[in-house]
């Protein structure tokens, strides 16, 4: 069963440094491996990024992918888990005519019933936010679409686990 094909969420926790993207895709590019979002920001650890990448392989490949990660000079660790192993999230913005919302109580309805928020309003336009499962994204983007989405724009997936990750751990006994 280990050739079996599953959605794995990577995180990997690095030094920032000029290149290590470059260096980091081209060890999915090697392989053939679409990565399917990525996300890089600020972690728990002073001084210390985060990048948290979504892929679909099988297991086998996973823990080579993982092993090539490692052996970067900036990389501290990296680890990969199933979606039931892990707490994640999307997130969302589009962009709207404001005359939709002023005109259209359905386009409220909708709104109010995917606990979108509205973060901007302009006179030609408004701008509403969606975070949740990437289900829920799709979802508001389909009924939205056919009232003319003028921009929009998906976050990659943003994930913490439900173990420890015991990364400041591993941080202090590199010290």
């Amino acid at each position: 069963m280990e050739n079996k094909i599953h959605l794995y969420t990577v995180s990997v926790y690095t030094e920032n440094n000029i290149g290590l993207l470059n260096r980091i895709s081209a060890i999915f590019q090697r392989r053939h491996v679409n990565i399917e979002s990525i996300n890089s920001s600020v972690s728990e650890v002073e001084g210390v990024s985060r990048w948290t990448i979504l892929i679909s392989v099988s297991e086998d490949q996973m823990k080579k992918i993982i092993g090539q990660i490692e052996k970067q000079v900036e990389v501290i660790k990296a680890y990969y888990h199933l979606d039931e192993d892990t707490i994640y999230q999307e997130s969302c913005l589009f962009k709207m005519s404001s005359n939709l919302l002023l005109e259209d109580a359905e386009i409220q309805n909708i709104i109010k019933e995917s606990n979108a928020n509205i973060v901007s309003v302009f006179k030609e336009f408004f701008v509403l936010e969606k975070s949740g499962l990437k289900k829920e994204v799709e979802t508001l983007y389909e009924k939205l679409k056919a009232f003319g989405i003028l921009q929009f724009v998906r976050a990659g997936r943003i994930a913490v686990t439900k173990e420890p990750l015991e990364i400041s751990k591993t941080l202090e006994a590199m010290k």
